[in-house]
This record gives C-alpha cells, sequence and structure tokens, in this order.
C-alpha cells in the first residue's frame, strides 16, 4: 500500500461514533447549515423502504433535525414500493417524471443522476432501498464529516457485509473486481473498505461536476472521478457497522461486474470497447443455452451542463 494512502487510513477513516448526534447538530447551528438531503433509489423493493424511510425521519428529521428532505425515487416499481414510502413518509418521484426531455434508460446511475433535480440540500446522501436492520447511523454517519469538516468533500459508508450466517462474505464483486482494479490502476483509492457500496454522502457541488454512468458502475465510476477532481485528502470513510441486505445471484453478479469493468475501462483508455456485451450460460432442458446482455455502455453528463439544472440552480 502506497505511504500516502497509510497516512490517508489514518487521517481519513472514522467511526460513526465519532461524531455524536449532538455534535453534529452543533456544527449545523453554528454555520447555519447546510442542508441535507437523502435519496433512496427504489425498484421493487416493497419488503424493505417503508423501515428504512420511517427510521430516517423518526430518528433525524424529526426528534432531530439533521436530515432537511427525504426522497424516494422509484424505477418503475410493480410492487408497492411508492405507497410503502410514501405512507412511510418519503416524498416519492418516479424517474420517468424527472427531466421528461432525456428519455430514462434503466440503471441505478441513471436514478441517482436525475435526482439531482428534484432535490435541493447541499449535501446529498444516497442510501440503498434494500438494506435490513437498518440504523440511522449510516445516514449521520457518512453526514458527519461533511458537517463538521469543511476540507471533506464525499464520504462512503464502510460495513461487515456477512453473507448468509457468513461474517465478511459479502462484496463478491467488489473482492474479485473492483478492488483488483483500484489497486492496480488507482493505488490511491486502495484504502477504501467498501468502494462499491451504496451508501455515500457527497456535497452538491461535487456531484453536480461529475459524469454518473447509467448503470451498476456508477458507485466506482464517482469516486474515480472523484479522486481526480478534488484529490484524495477530499475523501473519507465511516464504519458504520454491519450491512445486511438482499444478495444476488451468480448472473446478476457477472452482469454487474461486466458494467464494473466497463466503467474502469472507459476512464483508463476513453476508448471504445470491442464487444460492449455479456454472454452468460443456463442449464436447459437439451444443455447450456447462453444468454446475452448488454453491458451499460452510457453517461450521463455532469449536471451542470444540462439546462434545467441550471436554470433551477439560479432561480
Amino acid at each position: 500500500m502506497l505511504e500516502e494512502v497509510e497516512r490517508w487510513l489514518t487521517g481519513r477513516s472514522w467511526s460513526a461514533a465519532d461524531r455524536p448526534l449532538d455534535r453534529l447538530l452543533d456544527a449545523r447551528n453554528d454555520t447555519h447549515g447546510p442542508s441535507v438531503s437523502v435519496v433512496l433509489p427504489a425498484l421493487n423493493e416493497a419488503e424493505t423502504v417503508g423501515d428504512i424511510v420511517t427510521t430516517i425521519r423518526r430518528e433525524l428529521m424529526e426528534k432531530v433535525r439533521l436530515v432537511d428532505e427525504l426522497v424516494v425515487i422509484d424505477s418503475g416499481s410493480t410492487d408497492a414500493t411508492t405507497e410503502v414510502a410514501r405512507r412511510a413518509g418519503a416524498r416519492v418521484v418516479h424517474r420517468d417524471a424527472i427531466l421528461p426531455r432525456i428519455p430514462a434508460v434503466p440503471g441505478k446511475g441513471e436514478v441517482l443522476w436525475r435526482s439531482l433535480l428534484v432535490t435541493g440540500g447541499d449535501i446529498v446522501c444516497f442510501i440503498d432501498a434494500d438494506l435490513k436492520d437498518f440504523s440511522a447511523d449510516f445516514v449521520s454517519g457518512i453526514v458527519g464529516p461533511l458537517l463538521t469538516d469543511p476540507s471533506v468533500q464525499f464520504v462512503k459508508a464502510m460495513y461487515d457485509r456477512p453473507f448468509g450466517d457468513t461474517t465478511g462474505q459479502g462484496g463478491r464483486v467488489t473482492e474479485m473486481v473492483a478492488r483488483p482494479l483500484l489497486n492496480l490502476h488507482w493505488p490511491q483509492l486502495a484504502g477504501f473498505v467498501q468502494p462499491l457500496g451504496g451508501e455515500y454522502a457527497v456535497r452538491r457541488s461535487l456531484l453536480e461536476r461529475l459524469p454518473f454512468p447509467v448503470g451498476y458502475g456508477v458507485e466506482l465510476g464517482l469516486l474515480v472521478d472523484s479522486l481526480h477532481t478534488v484529490g484524495l485528502d477530499a475523501l473519507a470513510q465511516v464504519d458504520v457497522g454491519v450491512r445486511k441486505h438482499r444478495h444476488q445471484d451468480g448472473q446478476a453478479l457477472g452482469r454487474m461486474a461486466a458494467a464494473i469493468y466497463r466503467t474502469a475501462q472507459l476512464r483508463l483508455s476513453r476508448g471504445h470497447l470491442v464487444r460492449p456485451a455479456l454472454t452468460q450460460f443456463e442449464r436447459g432442458e437439451h444443455g447450456f443455452v447462453p444468454h446475452t446482455y448488454p453491458v451499460d455502455t452510457e453517461e450521463r453528463p455532469p449536471m451542470l451542463e444540462i439546462e434545467e439544472y441550471v436554470s433551477r440552480r439560479a432561480a
């Protein structure tokens, strides 16, 4: 590991307990801000989204005023996600209702990018909607450094990821794809425990300058581009404990890995993929059957290049 990264681990890796809630509230009152928006991207998460929204509202909006707005961006759920989220107290916006001039494409990054147009916080905190046993520390922990240290721009959550009853075996794509890529090509980012984690908080002034991969590559893309935009010392991570969520099957992980590799490849070469597709195999009645899936190859431009966003900010 680079000496620079070892120093960074000492000075930019914290625990949520390092910044108690009363300290964060004092920081907000002393500086008259910044405001905080929490965004949950959701697609068929009716089983979990309600508990997450309820916890954030109760602990961080009603008991104390740390979060200013809580928005669920729905990607076209076919279950009761929108009803559950709205009933729990979130503002729910459908992906397709945001910036209709540009037709939406499927993908998590697409939803996160569009969320900047329907939120107003100086700090934007993204939280995945499939978390189980959710704790408000996931929000307050990663927002904390941004409220107390003006030099910090981007904070990722770090945590244990159990796989079933086995400790520390979650994050398979992280260990098999993302971590090797980062260590080999962006060694300054080798200190991030969960580089692909979906829980992170970023200053809007940074987010609006970054391109967004539309699919699963969004976390890697934002992390790498933030490094190049603001430097390692502006990035940080906070330990929030244990992350429990729904695990995807191996084929879904393969598609995720392909998208992440593509995101890295684009940033390494800014060239074209030889073949932006991934073929996987499933056993059928008469043997193995190939299924070919497109790999996300589209990225949304920095939000500051979108006329509607610039007009909204100027209003």
